[in-house]
C-alpha cells in the first residue's frame, strides 16, 4: 500500500512530487553541464530519458522504496531543482539523499532550505536514524552545505560506485 505523498512548506519553499509535466525542467536539470559537473550520469541526457526518468521515480515513490520532492518556490510552478531520499535500507532505518539545483539560484539558501525540511521529515516524520549523502570531493558547495546541517565527513566508508564521492552522514 503506497503512503499518501508527503508535501512540503518552508518559508518560502513548496516541495511537491515530480510530474510527467515537469519533464521539460527534469530534462534540463540531467543534462546542464554546471548542474552535471561533479555527477557520473550518461550524456548526452535525451527528453525521453527524462520522462523515463520521472516513470522509474514515480514507481518508486508508489512502491516507498524513495521520495523524490520537485523544489520550487511558494505560489510558482517553476521547479529550482530536485531533492530526493533514496536508496532507503531494507529496515527504513537509513536513506541517502540526493539534490540538483538551477544554477541561477546557487547562493540563495534555497538547498539549504529544501534539506532542512527534507532531513526533518526523514527524522521526524518517517522514522530514520540516519541521512547519508554522496557528493563527488570536489564539490566545494555541496560539501560546504553538508557541514553546515550537521552532516559528518565518513573517513571509514568508501562508494564502490564512485571513487570521487566523499560520503557524508547525519545521525538523528
Amino acid at each position: 500500500m503506497a503512503i499518501p505523498f508527503p508535501f512540503l512548506n518552508t518559508e518560502r519553499l513548496y516541495l511537491r512530487k515530480i510530474q510527467p509535466s515537469d519533464a521539460e525542467r527534469v530534462h534540463y536539470f540531467r543534462s546542464d553541464k554546471e548542474i552535471n559537473k561533479f555527477i557520473k550520469r550518461p550524456q548526452p541526457q535525451t527528453f525521453e530519458m527524462a520522462v523515463a526518468h520521472i516513470e522509474k521515480i514515480t514507481a518508486l515513490i508508489r512502491t516507498n522504496q524513495s521520495i523524490f520532492w520537485g523544489i520550487m518556490l511558494q505560489n510558482s510552478q517553476v521547479l529550482l531543482g530536485s531533492i530526493c531520499l533514496w536508496n532507503l535500507s531494507e529496515d527504513k532505518k537509513t536513506a541517502e539523499v540526493g539534490y540538483d539545483l538551477d544554477p541561477e539560484f546557487h547562493g540563495k539558501g534555497i538547498m539549504s532550505e529544501a534539506l532542512k525540511a527534507v532531513i526533518d521529515f526523514g527524522f521526524n516524520r518517517y522514522g530514520l536514524q540516519t541521512i547519508e549523502a554522496y557528493t563527488d570531493y570536489r564539490n566545494i558547495p555541496s560539501k560546504k552545505l553538508l557541514k553546515q546541517l550537521g552532516f559528518i565527513p565518513s573517513y571509514v566508508f568508501i562508494d564502490p560506485d564512485n571513487q570521487d564521492n566523499a560520503i557524508y552522514y547525519l545521525n538523528r
